[in-house]
């Protein structure tokens, strides 16, 4: 079965509601997406949504990318040979993740359904469900405590709350919502890189006592090596973000010994292949996987859940990144029941065009 056609557009998806994390407020985030057609009339679908400060790719960069004349070398292509077709494209738009996860997404989705199959049926699914967490922007005490408790009556059963700018009110913020839901939530954070090592042990000396699950990226890329002066238990709750992009990054961090969780982004490592080369690399150092994401649509979602059900070693999963959008172009994918995400398994990811 051959590609007939394929297509690249944006969308402006508003959000619910505008969150702030250590380094912006965002109100709005702007997806690309892209389709591919098979001579059968079967669609697959791909979206990206990369962050620019952290992989050096804007959504216009995708945009443009996925309209230049070398992505005409799909048309006429056999969709049996997707992963052929996804090396190429990577070899070409090297060092552009972005660009990279929209042509991966939409190539998996199309051969999925082409063969009746979905795509994390095909790689091999090792888990069924998994609690997702929900973000809390960086607020006060009460604000916390109110979105929270938004989510408490929702059914959601894992935080994860927004920090960085000040270790004390972050600290404070954590503690409360322990007295506040006792153990209802497991808690996690996310610093985005707004601590350095003094704030890291405050915060850590702070909520000893709270049981934080994990800590995902602390500091600044650069100071990396720092967390060396920490003791190991204390790195094994560490989840590697901004220093993790792709498998390269992945060997030198395994290698370092600096972080026990890597949280793979499909944004940052140009798709399912990419997630794939990380998880193969953290499995013999015994790093756990953490599936994250940005605000993105239901479509990159889908893929992201695909690829972390298909990792034995995934443990964490923090999948929200739809939840907050106020519209999408697609439904289906999955279903979240009491904090629980479900993959369906409809051929592709299963998703509907709207």
């Amino acid at each position: 079965m051959k590609i007939k056609s394929v297509r690249a557009y944006r969308k402006n998806l508003a959000l619910q509601k505008p969150y702030t994390i250590a380094r912006e407020t965002i109100t709005d985030v702007e997806n690309i997406f892209f389709e591919i057609e098979l001579d059968n009339g079967m669609k697959g679908i791909g979206a990206a949504n990369p962050a620019p400060e952290v992989v050096g790719e804007t959504p216009d960069q995708t945009f443009q990318n996925l309209q230049s004349g070398f992505i005409e070398y799909l048309i006429g292509k056999d969709i049996r040979q997707f992963l052929h077709h996804i090396y190429i494209c990577r070899e070409h738009f090297k060092n552009l993740p972005g660009t990279q996860a929209a042509i991966d997404i939409a190539l998996h989705d199309a051969f999925g359904k082409y063969l009746g199959i979905s795509v994390v049926d095909f790689y091999g699914r090792h888990h069924s469900k998994m609690l997702t967490s929900v973000t809390i922007g960086i607020k006060d005490v009460t604000g916390t405590i109110d979105e929270a408790n938004d989510y408490y009556k929702k059914g959601f059963r894992v935080l994860k709350v927004k920090t960085g700018i000040d270790a004390e009110l972050d600290a404070e913020r954590i503690i409360k919502l322990r007295e506040k839901f006792g153990n209802h939530f497991i808690i996690r954070v996310d610093a985005n890189t707004g601590y350095d090592l003094n704030n890291l042990k405050l915060f850590s000396d702070k909520t000893n006592d709270a049981d934080v699950e994990l800590i995902e990226q602390p500091m600044l890329p650069n100071l990396d090596k720092d967390l060396l002066l920490l003791p190991d238990d204390v790195r094994k709750k560490l989840a590697a973000d901004e220093s993790l992009k792709n498998a390269q990054s992945a060997l030198k961090i395994s290698q370092q010994n600096l972080y026990g969780i890597f949280n793979i982004k499909l944004m940052k490592c140009g798709g399912i292949l990419g997630a794939h080369e990380i998880a193969t690399i953290a499995k013999p150092a015994n790093i756990d996987l953490f599936w994250g994401c940005n605000d993105e649509s239901i479509v990159s979602i889908t893929a992201a859940l695909h690829a972390a059900f298909s990792c034995p070693h995934t443990k964490y999963l923090d999948l929200d990144g739809s939840l907050d959008l106020a519209e999408d172009i697609v439904s289906g994918g999955f279903e979240i029941k009491d904090g629980y995400m479900y993959a369906n398994d409809k051929p592709g990811l299963g998703l509907n065009l709207l």
